[in-house]
């Protein structure tokens, strides 16, 4: 019996081989292999950040909740995968629909194949996909800072979903799958709205609809391991140059500036950073330095391939300086963003959106624009315009998600759950057992 079923799929297999289309495994030469190593190695490069992410964030809780904050970046690699290959990558690069969203010809990967596409000429079209898809991954990822330690696991499962299929592939496809935001002139190199400015206003609209963590701000919140903080902001310092540098999509001059500009920016912002607090506070923290690192990396992120070193320089600085002042507010306005993901990522986000309009130049990406200092007041306008709209339609659209979930599952565990911790009450685990 077993040798009959073992020829049964065998014959099976052999049809099932003749039937695929050839079109879309045959290559047509254009493939440059060295492109096609960088961007694959750049994926990978970006995959990391998100366990970077579950170490910077785990860190920055209290220990009865490092599992539940690290499971929230972890697991987005599953669901966020699945989304994106069933979905998300057509609704965000497929063809246009009207500027606003991409069709779902390419629905469960139909047609993207090993052929070079439009989007990426020299690296085969899966390659370009499954770089998208570490984007994709890590920005809801980004969101979950902000409700840190007082959200439902199904509620952030349904959430970054949601989130994910209604806010970021309609802005991924506004500005990088050829909509309405690209025919405008909007300039994003690596994500500056797409990735940070959305996260971070969607962070902010999550934050205060959950509302504050049991305690706060009357009860020390500190972070529990700032070792694994430390450790996550130097995998996602390493992983961001997969991020932007890889966005060049070629192995060129392109990805050499970018990941120049990143670097450079990265370390001006931790050093203004921990200067100020040093000012301010008398002494220099680790805790500022790794802070520091990831608003300078958010912040060059839309700009890593438009301007010059120097710009860059200034931009880590500009980053630094104002990023701080951002994550006083919330003391001012008095909600709790517990991670401080609408400080860095969100304010990180907008500014070096508008960054490109200051800086941006045609010397160093022909494919850009000139702004402000090179003589185009026109594209500062247009980068306004961009994160303007971007950032209005990710607040409304969050808190219509966030809103619909507590109606439905309930967004926030109990106060019994938040007093023992997510990790027990949601996962039945803990972190440490001394």
């Amino acid at each position: 019996m077993f040798e009959r079923i073992r020829r049964c799929i065998y014959f099976l297999s052999i049809i099932f081989l003749l039937t695929l289309p050839v079109h879309a495994y045959a290559g047509n030469g254009k493939i440059d292999t060295g492109d096609t190593t960088w961007l694959l190695v750049s994926a990978a490069l970006v995959m990391l950040m998100t366990p970077g992410l579950a170490l910077f964030y785990g860190g920055m809780v209290r220990r009865k909740n490092v599992l539940g904050t690290i499971m929230h970046s972890f697991i987005a690699l599953a669901v966020i995968t699945l989304q994106w290959v069933l979905i998300g990558y057509s609704l965000s690069f497929g063809p246009d629909i009207n500027g606003f969203i991409g069709s779902l010809k390419w629905f469960a990967l139909n047609g993207v194949g090993i052929e070079p596409s439009d989007y990426a000429p020299t690296v085969p079209h899966l390659a370009f996909m499954i770089y998208q898809a570490m984007f994709a991954i890590i920005t809801p990822a980004l969101i979950s800072g902000a409700f840190a330690e007082r959200m439902k696991f199904s509620a952030y499962l349904l959430f970054i979903l949601l989130w994910s299929t209604f806010v970021y592939d309609p802005v991924a496809h506004w500005i990088w799958g050829g909509g309405w935001m690209s025919k405008l002139g909007v300039l994003d190199f690596a994500g500056g709205i797409v990735v940070h400015a959305t996260a971070g206003v969607s962070a902010l609209a999550a934050a205060i609809i959950i509302g504050k963590r049991k305690g706060y701000p009357q009860e020390p919140m500190t972070p529990h391991n700032l070792p694994m903080t430390v450790l996550g902001a130097g995998l996602l310092w390493f992983g961001w140059f997969g991020f932007n540098a890889g966005s060049a999509l070629s192995s060129g001059a392109l990805a050499t500036v970018a990941l120049v500009n990143t670097h450079i920016a990265a370390a001006t912002a931790t050093l203004i950073w921990i200067f100020i607090e040093w000012m301010k506070y008398g002494k220099p923290t680790m805790f500022g330095a790794a802070t520091g690192c990831i608003a300078g990396l958010a912040t060059i992120t839309p700009a890593a391939g438009f301007v010059t070193p120097m710009s860059a320089l200034i931009i880590g600085l500009a980053a630094g300086a104002i990023c701080f002042l951002g994550l006083k507010a919330k003391g001012v306005f008095g909600y709790d963003d517990s991670l401080d993901a609408f400080g860095v990522h969100g304010i990180g986000g907008v500014l070096g959106t508008l960054s490109v309009g200051l800086f941006a130049t045609t010397a160093i990406n022909s494919g850009g624009a000139n702004g402000i200092l090179y003589g185009n007041a026109k594209q500062m306008i247009t980068q306004i315009i961009g994160a303007a709209v971007a950032a209005l339609y990710s607040l409304v659209v969050s808190v219509i998600i966030l809103k619909v979930i507590d109606w439905t599952v309930g967004l926030r565990i109990d106060e019994d759950a938040e007093i023992r911790g997510v990790d027990l009450a949601e996962h039945g685990e803990e972190g440490y057992f001394l």
